[in-house]
């Protein structure tokens, strides 16, 4: 393993519990705002000191409370991408890729400088100030600025969040190429299901500071464990389950009872579990199309089951052509077979 953390941070109310380790993937830390992503990698970087814990690097102890061991950020070798690229504005695009260089003689760091500005393509703009420079500039010269020391370890946090979507497709890629070519460990932060999916195979889940195993993030997207994972991977018919029986779930948002074959304390109806029915087919719920959505390049139909809780709603994926009335009664059928139990994420605190 490449990185070790396990750690845990007392901030007024707020409690951060996480433990994952990386052996050479990018890992992303999926998690809503306030989570407790950017923590995270601050308490990695040594910018923030844990209450407890273990922060292990390549072999390194970064952190270990009870040795009492803390090294200071300069001495961790890492290298952390902010979301607003921190760039220092009193200095060029040159000036600021140099001051990433933490060894070697005068000509020694201006060679290196000179083939970072050519590999991040910012020859023309070395003399050019942050201020005058574009979206893509300013990443490139973080990125140059920070793979110019040869950090064992990348932390990117949100560097997409301020940015336009047509900047970000071609930001997107350009970081892609350059983490295909770094040699060392990612940790890539982020709140949005597609950046983590592009960048990282795997993906450790942040709820409320508590931080879930670590998984394959194919797997997250299409078969999440906890309410929190369900949420971040974009499912949206999801509702508190309550035992019936040994065999038996009451959903009563819904107005249903489903079997119980998992334990869980919620349950995820995904959108294309909901068919269409004849109306005295066994088993058909009657609903009202309430209108249509488009996500994900698709349409979702907005469902209110009969006899439902008022304010429920269920998305149904059902193709282009249906649905198109809205306030007409429509028959559905749910195939249980495909519901997902979930759990809670404080199941897994450390």
């Amino acid at each position: 393993m490449a990185l070790s953390v396990r750690i845990q941070k007392q901030i007024g109310g707020f409690s951060l519990s996480i433990a994952f380790e990386t052996d050479g993937v990018p890992l992303g830390l999926l998690g809503a705002s306030g989570a407790g992503k950017s923590v995270t990698l601050q308490c990695i970087a040594g910018t923030m000191r844990p209450d407890a814990g273990r922060i292990v690097l390549n072999g390194r102890v970064l952190f270990d409370s009870e040795r009492r061991i803390c090294l200071p950020p300069q001495k961790r070798n890492i290298g952390f991408l902010f979301q607003q690229y921190a760039l220092f504005p009193n200095m060029t695009v040159r000036q600021n890729i140099l001051a990433g260089v933490r060894f070697g003689t005068r000509k020694e760091r201006q060679a290196l400088a000179d083939r970072m500005l050519t590999t991040f393509r910012l020859e023309d703009a070395a003399r050019q100030y942050p201020a005058t420079l574009s979206g893509g500039q300013q990443q490139r010269t973080a990125l140059a600025r920070i793979l110019i020391g040869q950090p064992e370890l990348l932390l990117l946090d949100e560097p997409f969040s301020a940015i336009d979507v047509s900047l970000k497709r071609t930001l997107s890629q350009e970081l892609s190429d350059t983490l295909a070519h770094f040699g060392g460990d990612v940790v890539f932060v982020s709140h949005e299901r597609d950046e983590v999916r592009r960048f990282c195979p795997l993906v450790c889940v942040l709820d409320h500071g508590i931080g879930e195993p670590v998984q394959r993030t194919e797997r997250l997207l299409s078969s999440p464990e906890t309410v929190a994972a369900a949420r971040l991977a974009g499912f949206a018919n999801l509702t508190p389950a309550e035992p019936l029986s040994p065999d038996a779930y009451r959903l009563a948002e819904w107005n249903l009872t489903v079997p119980a074959r998992l334990p869980c304390s919620w349950v995820c109806l995904p959108e294309n579990a909901i068919r269409l029915s004849a109306p005295d087919a066994p088993g058909a719920i009657r609903c009202t199309v309430l209108g249509t959505t488009y996500e994900d390049g698709r349409k979702k139909v907005l469902l209110f089951p009969e006899n439902a809780q008022k304010g429920a709603i269920w998305y149904a994926d059902f193709g282009p052509d249906d649905a198109e009335s809205k306030n007409r009664p429509l028959w559905i059928k749910i195939d249980e077979k495909a519901l997902i139990y979930l759990k809670n994420s404080t199941e897994f605190i450390h």
